[in-house]
């Protein structure tokens, strides 16, 4: 296992520092090294750590969202409202019902199967978009508007309402019915998570508060090791009370952090912050080499040109929803046009569940992996490349104009 960790963290750094010398997102790098060390490729990489392959990159999500909630503004956030909320579910919406509509014709599935495949594939990747959303708001880029807050709490929402949706149009596509109370799970999810994570952070607050004033002061690094535990214990009670209560882990995470920073000097904040971003260094290359080692690249042959203009198809469905989401908002289009940009890549979710249907047994298995694998590669890249390389030309720095380039 040792050597497997060394060939993610050597050979994932070395690749990502490659492609960013030639001008391309760390990422792709990344994502390249873990398909051909993956088991389907070169098979370098120690099964005992595959086996474990889910909850490391769920330890990184948590990392850089902890991260993300220590760099929000709130205020900034409710300056956005209603897109925010909308961006949570309209795009995925959008998105799943262009492949309801035309999946069935291009890939030969039926609607139901198209709905799942939708579900599968509908998911905005926090893993892409969170990071550099972050750098957005440290480097105030769009946040005069709230653009990088609203999309961060938009992607981070996201991910929740179609984990739901697939899990309800599986149970369908299985025979069986969905359940209103299934759909209700989705705000409960959310309130749940975002006030169990506030409850938490307030806590933390006074703990930390309480030993200042007894001049017992915690060190800036072991209060870094105190929001890890506590967020590490957040996602295990969403796994322990599923079957009583929908509680959402990674918001709940995310405003423990946002409810750490309300409550703390602002100088406190920005330090835990650094030094998340510090942890993130090494996060960011175990998530992606270990989400490239779970893509079967052996299904994007049997895929097909259809399937690639299947993604194509949907991804103009799901720009159509992100526009939806903000009519009526002061942003103008060149904002828009990031907003659309921002909301395409896919890599998380689907390298997470996009093999679950095969493994059930559903005839469209072959065909929904086999999606989610050319739009893991094709979109993951994209989206990258593309935020990396508008956002200085679609969006202003605070107080200043976007480049004219």
């Amino acid at each position: 296992m040792l050597l497997s960790i060394a060939i993610i963290f050597l050979v994932g750094l070395s690749a990502a520092a490659i492609f960013e010398r030639i001008g391309l997102p760390r990422i792709v790098g990344m994502l390249g090294v873990g398909i051909v060390v993956s088991p389907y490729v070169l098979d370098l990489l120690d099964p005992k750590i595959l086996g474990i392959s889910s909850e490391l990159r769920q330890i990184a999500l948590i990392i850089i969202l902890i991260k993300a909630g220590l760099s929000l503004n709130l205020s900034d956030l409710k300056k956005v409202g209603r897109p925010a909320v909308m961006m949570s579910f309209v795009p995925a919406c959008c998105e799943i019902v262009g492949y309801v509509v035309f999946a069935p014709l291009l890939l030969g599935v039926d609607r139901i199967e198209a709905a799942v495949m939708g579900a599968v594939l509908s998911a905005v990747s926090p893993a892409v978009v969170v990071p550099r959303m972050v750098k957005l708001i440290e480097e105030k880029w769009g946040t005069e508007k709230s653009i990088p807050q609203m999309i961060l709490a938009g992607a981070s929402c996201d991910d929740i309402f179609v984990i739901v949706l697939f899990s309800t149009f599986v149970t369908m596509a299985q025979g069986g019915s969905a359940m209103v109370t299934d759909f209700l799970n989705i705000p409960i999810s959310i309130v749940l998570g975002v006030l169990l994570g506030a409850v938490v952070g307030f806590a933390v607050y006074h703990l930390v508060e309480g030993a200042y004033k007894r001049e017992h002061r915690i060190r800036n690094s072991t209060k870094v090791i105190i929001l890890l535990g506590l967020a590490f214990l957040l996602m295990s009670i969403e796994t322990l009370v599923k079957p009583y209560a929908a509680v959402s882990g990674l918001l709940a995470v995310m405003a423990m952090a946002c409810a750490v920073k309300l409550k703390t000097d602002s100088k406190v904040s920005s330090r835990l912050s650094e030094k998340f971003g510090k942890l993130w260094i090494a996060a960011e290359v175990m998530l992606f080499v270990l989400v490239g080692a779970a893509v079967d690249v052996r299904y994007t042959l049997s895929a097909g040109g259809m399937a690639v203009l299947m993604i194509f198809i949907a991804l103009t469905f799901r720009a159509v929803g992100v526009c939806l989401c903000l009519l009526g908002t002061k942003l103008n289009a060149k904002e828009r046009i990031f907003c659309v940009i921002a909301y395409l890549p896919k890599a998380t979710v689907q390298a997470a569940i996009g093999s679950v249907p095969l493994s059930l047994g559903l005839p469209c298995g072959k065909i929904v992996l086999s999606v989610a694998v050319l739009a893991i590669l094709l979109t993951a890249p994209l989206g990258a490349i593309g935020i990396d390389r508008s956002y200085k030309r679609l969006l202003a720095a605070r107080g200043v104009p976007p480049l004219n380039v």
